[in-house]
């Protein structure tokens, strides 16, 4: 696998290296491509979420805390210069082994440094018990593209008080309760964070690259993708009944208007995984009669999990007529 390195230290807004990634699968040749880079107080939420059910923005914006949309799905992060935020790049692509194959690896360098470590569920990295590390991928042409957060020695008060998510989830119960869940590397390492990322280094990669200048503008020229307004705010539209709820795929909240019983508008938000086209699923459910009945037959035809990881029409049906 390869190290990436920029031909510079300073550091950038996060949306530069979500752009770096996208960059790579597109521009660089098929293989293995690995970095890690740390980013100022950010908040960073997924392709399919709404800003204003994650994110607490008279806080955020007080505090000069910078705001970000990524492409790929999964719930919202808030990141500092303490955590170590990674990607890789690859041309392996499996819906439903995706995360294995590289986090196994996270896992196995943390075991190395005599740490309990183990992968959870869809996307977290545990320490005993308490989550370190949550991760999220999305596909670019062949290419995958898994990035994640490794919280060393991030601060938890202001990430409570940054990310405000559904009450369902842990964030929304206090700092308390997400100590409780929640951990630092600092906590259980005696190296600093420098020498944990060459830890990283060192057992991920067998070569290293400089990206070229002419690289560098080309990552700033996409990063603009990441920087429009109509990405970041998303139209957020109003809708006549939510339905919410959590599956095996993931936190679901599916907004509809309906007007004499028939769908007119859907809109569907979470921290699930796409790896179809969204939209076309949307937009084959317009028109159609809010039945249980006519959802199925309008469905039939379609495997869902091809659009959204791990998604079954019985789950889906489920939240939305439960």
């Amino acid at each position: 696998m390869k190290h990436v390195r920029y031909p510079f230290s300073e550091i950038q807004r996060l949306s530069f290296y979500l752009a770096t990634e996208e960059y790579l699968a597109i521009h660089y040749p098929v293989g293995e491509y690995f970095f890690m880079w740390q980013v100022l107080p950010s908040v960073i939420f997924g392709r399919n979420q709404l800003i204003e059910n994650e994110v607490n923005l008279e806080y955020v914006r007080q505090n000069g805390i910078q705001m970000f949309r990524r492409k790929s799905g999964g719930g919202c992060v808030y990141s500092d210069f303490s955590n170590i935020m990674f990607s890789f790049i690859t041309p392996d692509f499996n819906k439903e082994f995706v995360f294995d194959k590289y986090l196994s690896r996270v896992v196995n360098i943390l075991k190395s440094l005599g740490l309990d470590a183990k992968f959870s569920g869809r996307n977290d990295i545990l320490i005993g018990e308490l989550k370190v590390s949550g991760n999220a991928f999305y596909r670019v042409g062949s290419k995958a593209i898994v990035h994640g957060t490794m919280l060393f020695d991030t601060d938890l008060s202001v990430m409570v008080k940054a990310i405000t998510p559904s009450n369902e989830k842990l964030i929304s119960k206090g700092i308390d309760s997400v100590r409780k869940r929640v951990t630092n590397l600092s906590e259980h390492l005696t190296i600093d964070i420098e020498t944990f990322k060459q830890t990283m280094r060192s057992h991920l990669c067998d070569e290293e690259i400089i990206l070229t200048e002419a690289d560098v503008q080309g990552i700033r020229e996409l990063e603009k993708t990441y920087l429009d307004e109509a990405f970041v705010y998303g139209k957020n539209p109003r809708f006549t009944l939510i339905k919410k709820g959590y599956v095996k795929a993931g936190y679901l909240e599916i907004d509809l208007e309906i007007k004499n019983d028939i769908v007119k508008k859907m809109n569907m938000q979470g921290d699930f995984f796409v790896i179809g086209e969204l939209d076309w699923l949307l937009n084959r459910l317009k028109e159609v009669r809010f039945t249980k009945e006519a959802f199925e037959q309008a469905l039939a035809d379609i495997d869902l999990s091809d659009i959204v990881m791990r998604l079954d029409l019985a789950d889906f049906l489920q939240i939305i007529f439960q």
